[in-house]
C-alpha cells in the first residue's frame, strides 16, 4: 500500500490487473492517475475497476480517450499526445525503400503487408520489417514463411529489433513507412517517420490516423476492402508527383512536431489541477 499525501502515474497495463491496489491507495490518500495507452481486452472489468477508482486518467490520443468512454463510460480523460525528438531527415534511397517498424505480432498485420508487396514484383522497391520476433514466434514464423512462400527473400528484410545506428541506417534510406495495425492507440512510428521527413501509410480507424493528423504526409487506408493496400502502394511507385507531394508534406510537418516537454507540461498541468475522471 502506498503511503498517502502523494501523486503516482501507474501504467494502464499494470494498475487494470490491480485496481483493488488502485482503490486502496487512493482511500489511503494517494493520488493515483493511470496512463491507459492500451485496452485490456481480455479483462475488461478489472481495467473498468481500475479506471473508476483511479484519481484520473490519461490517454494519449482522443482516440483513445473516446474508446475508453464508450467501453467504460468515463469522462474527463486528460489527452497528452506523445512528443517528438529531434531526428535526421531521411534520405532516401534508390529503388524506394519502404519500412514498417512494428513488433511482428498478429495486430500489426504484417502478413497482410507482405501479400500487398507480393503483387508489386513488376516494381523496384526493397523493404525491411523493423520489430522484434520473440513476442509472438508462431506470427513471426507466418510472416518468414509468407516471405519466402512469395519468394520475396531479396526484397524484404526481416531485421528483428534494431536500436542505434542499426535503426537509424534504416531511417535515413526510407521513403515511405507503414503502421496498418488492426488497432492502435497513437502510433508513435508516425510521429517518428514525420520527424524523419519520411510518410506514413495508416489504416482507418485507429489512432494513427489521429497522429497522422492533417499533413498530407501520406494517408489512411480503409483495408476492409481487398486490394486496397495493394493498390495505394502501386499509385505511389508509379505516380513522381504524388511521392513528391507525401515527401515535401512530411519535410514541412517536422516543425509542427509537439516536443516531449508539450506532453510534460500537459500531464503535470493535469495533477496539478486535479483535472480528471473522478
Amino acid at each position: 500500500m502506498l503511503d498517502g499525501g502523494t501523486t503516482v502515474i501507474a501504467d494502464g497495463l499494470v494498475a487494470s490487473g490491480a485496481p483493488d491496489e488502485v482503490a486502496g491507495a487512493v482511500r489511503a490518500g494517494t493520488r493515483v492517475w493511470i496512463l491507459s495507452h492500451m485496452a485490456l481486452a481480455d479483462h475488461a472489468d478489472l481495467e473498468a475497476r481500475a479506471l473508476a477508482a483511479a484519481s484520473g486518467v490519461i490517454c494519449p490520443s482522443e482516440h483513445a480517450a473516446a474508446a475508453l468512454e464508450k467501453r467504460h463510460g468515463l469522462e474527463n480523460i486528460v489527452v497528452a499526445q506523445p512528443g517528438v525528438e529531434a531526428a535526421e531527415t531521411a534520405k532516401g534511397s534508390e529503388p524506394p525503400h519502404i519500412i514498417a517498424l512494428a513488433a511482428l505480432l498478429p495486430n500489426k498485420s504484417q502478413t497482410e503487408l507482405v501479400g500487398a508487396l507480393a503483387t508489386l514484383k513488376d516494381l523496384p522497391w526493397t523493404a525491411a520489417l523493423i520489430g522484434a520476433d520473440q513476442p509472438d514466434p508462431a506470427y513471426a514464423a507466418e510472416v518468414r514463411a509468407a516471405v519466402e512462400r512469395y519468394k520475396l527473400q531479396n526484397r524484404i528484410m526481416m531485421t528483428g529489433e534494431l536500436t542505434g545506428k542499426p535503426l537509424e541506417d534504416q531511417w535515413r534510406s526510407a521513403d515511405l513507412s507503414i503502421l496498418i495495425s488492426k488497432s492502435e492507440s497513437f502510433g508513435l512510428v508516425v510521429t517518428e517517420s514525420l520527424a524523419h521527413g519520411v510518410p506514413v501509410v495508416v489504416r482507418q480507424g485507429t489512432g494513427a490516423v489521429e497522429a497522422l493528423g492533417n499533413t498530407g504526409a501520406g494517408t489512411a487506408l480503409d483495408l476492409t476492402q481487398p486490394n486496397t493496400l495493394a493498390s495505394a502502394f502501386r499509385r505511389w511507385l508509379t505516380d513522381q508527383e504524388l511521392q513528391h507531394r507525401w515527401r515535401t508534406a512530411a519535410l514541412q510537418a517536422r516543425s509542427n512536431l509537439p516536443g516531449w516537454d508539450t506532453t510534460a507540461a500537459t500531464v503535470l498541468k493535469a495533477l496539478g489541477s486535479g483535472e480528471g475522471a473522478e
